[in-house]
């Protein structure tokens, strides 16, 4: 599962939450076409399923007993949610995007620690994009999309020890700034706005 952890991206699949979202980008372009709205966040989140596949990879590697148990499970159910996805994403007629053959980390992770951290932002930066794909859709896909997000945030307090009271909405979460990039109270931030995972 694991791979090159600090190659640059060959495709550029977003999951920062420092710039404005694909699918939050696409409502405004494309007010007056449900669909394509639809189509752009259901891409965003299956970019956002191949960084989370890839990232489990690392954090798997760095884990053991229990918590290892934890990362296995999640690595497939991310598998799987990715590839419901990639079917969602033909179904409303797009070509889905192919993951990137490695990711850039968004920092070091060096062991159990920072495996953990790494394991809950994936699931917070999840939780984020589907908040977004409930949003942009209706009917079962919406009803699915909040299922995504309501997992997401299970697992990101199950990794964090800890709830945050709006999952998916990083503008209000505990020492997050509006544009979601941490302001230093809640530790270290990402501000890079390259492609990373």
């Amino acid at each position: 599962m694991t791979g090159s952890a600090h190659r640059r991206p060959t495709t550029s699949p977003e999951l920062t939450l420092d710039t404005e979202h694909p699918a939050r980008a696409a409502a405004r372009h494309s007010a007056e076409d449900p669909r394509a709205e639809a189509l752009h966040a259901t891409q965003a989140a299956l970019a956002a399923e191949h960084a989370a596949v890839y990232g489990y990879g690392v954090v798997g590697g760095r884990l053991d007993g229990d918590l290892a148990r934890h990362a296995r499970e999640a690595h497939a159910a991310h598998r799987a949610r990715r590839d419901a996805l990639h079917r969602a994403v033909r179904a409303l007629g797009g070509t889905p995007e192919p993951a990137a053959v490695a990711y850039a980390l968004p920092f070091e992770v060096a062991g159990r620690d920072e495996a953990v951290r790494l394991a809950t932002e994936l699931e917070e930066r999840l939780a984020a994009v589907y908040a977004d794909l409930v949003r942009s859709t209706g009917g079962s896909a919406r009803l699915e999309a909040a299922a995504s997000l309501r997992e997401a945030a299970v697992r990101a307090t199950r990794w964090r020890g800890g709830a945050t009271p709006f999952p998916g909405l990083p503008e209000h979460a505990p020492g997050r700034t509006a544009s979601g990039v941490g302001d230093g109270r809640d530790g270290p931030g990402t501000t890079d706005t390259e492609e990373d995972l």
